[in-house]
């Protein structure tokens, strides 16, 4: 027998195995820091420590962040795309009617498959300038639909959605008795030196999952976590059980290095993403082969191809130029590619130049 559930991510395997080039443009993260960013000591790190259920001191670290109560926050370990998964496994049942943008990150689409949701999407368009439009997912709402599934900054694109907007969202889900997923992952891209941003309040029908992967550079940490309304936060920590149990404590004692030194990693990643975008701009940004909006924020581009497909093109520009980026269907969009800003600038610079030769090729 067939099992009916997804049991397996395309995206997450090409990412890992298939994405390789000496000028990656396919990640959209920023580039790894070093332990010396981290300005580490021993009495930093331990071991063991009491964490079960999580460790309290990150967790009221966090909570602190976004003036959240503790309660109100999950931290699972597994970075945003384990904090996505339980999130959704709390609250999808199989067969539960789920609204996903479109395009979005195949990896959540990948998860609901998993658990077997019915899934139904609605449209951002690049005439819209990729934004969120309420009333296009109020539309599509319907008293079955039991969650509504978001990015923000959007995966693929890098657009904003303010947390007023993301709000209506929430109000017209609440209408017919549905959640809302935000996976602000990428919107820590948007933190200045004031408090963090988030869409989610501690009473009502948003949960939230980020982590410090994406903004930072801190992959090797998986400090991921779910804001969530206090009673769905303990469900998220029960239901872990069945999942990871317990997080390696001394990521979780890195982390708390980690996020007391966000400034210096936040600088460090604009002295990243900033020459990469100008780079763009200046190399791709009126090519003729391209159909683009180039956003101020995030570490994305995602232009559409005039004359070919992502797939066609991603293995011409890995094959003759040993450059890589994301080819467009794994967002749902063949005729796009999804092109990364955060790595280093020297390098994703000659990628910049490759790719514009390989468009003209």
């Amino acid at each position: 027998m067939i099992d009916p559930r997804n049991l397996k991510s395309e995206y997450m395997h090409f990412a890992k195995f298939g994405a390789g080039a000496a000028y990656n443009l396919a990640s959209s993260g920023v580039k790894d820091a070093l332990l010396s960013d981290l300005d580490l000591s021993w009495a930093d790190l331990a071991l063991h420590g009491p964490n079960a259920g999580g460790y309290r001191p990150l967790m009221d670290k966090v909570a602190a962040r976004f003036a959240i109560p503790t309660e109100c926050v999950t931290m699972p370990g597994g970075g945003c795309s384990f904090a996505n998964h339980l999130a959704l496994a709390a609250l999808v049942q199989p067969g539960a009617r789920v609204l996903v943008e479109d395009p979005t990150y195949e990896l959540l689409i990948d998860q609901l498959g998993y658990l077997q949701a019915d899934i139904h999407r609605f449209r951002r368009e690049a005439s819209g300038g990729w934004r969120l439009e309420p009333d296009r997912v109020a539309e599509v709402l319907t008293p079955g639909t039991k969650l509504v599934v978001l990015t923000n900054l959007h995966n693929p694109t890098g657009q904003f959605t303010d947390a007023a907007t993301i709000h209506k969202v929430a109000e017209a889900a609440a209408r017919v008795g549905a959640m809302v997923m935000v996976d602000e992952v990428y919107l820590e891209l948007m933190v200045k030196d004031g408090p963090a941003l988030t869409s989610f309040r501690p009473e009502g029908n948003i949960v939230v999952t980020s982590s410090l992967t994406k903004a930072y550079g801190v992959t090797g940490l998986r400090c991921g976590w779910i804001l969530a309304p206090a009673p769905i936060a303990t469900r998220l920590t029960r239901l872990n059980d069945l999942y990871g149990v317990h997080p390696p404590h001394i990521a979780e004692r890195m982390a708390m290095v980690a996020l007391d030194r966000l400034p210096h990693l936040r600088a460090r990643a604009n002295a990243l993403i900033e020459p990469n975008r100008a780079a763009y701009r200046e190399i791709l940004g009126e090519h003729p082969a391209l159909d683009q909006i180039i956003l101020n924020q995030g570490t994305t581009v995602f232009p559409r191809l005039r004359h070919e497909d992502g797939d066609r093109l991603f293995e011409r520009l890995r094959r003759d130029f040993d450059t890589s980026l994301v080819p467009g269907r794994f967002f749902g969009r063949p005729d796009h590619v999804r092109i990364g800003l955060a790595q280093d600038p020297d390098t994703t610079r000659k990628g910049f130049v490759r790719l514009a030769e390989a468009l003209r090729a």
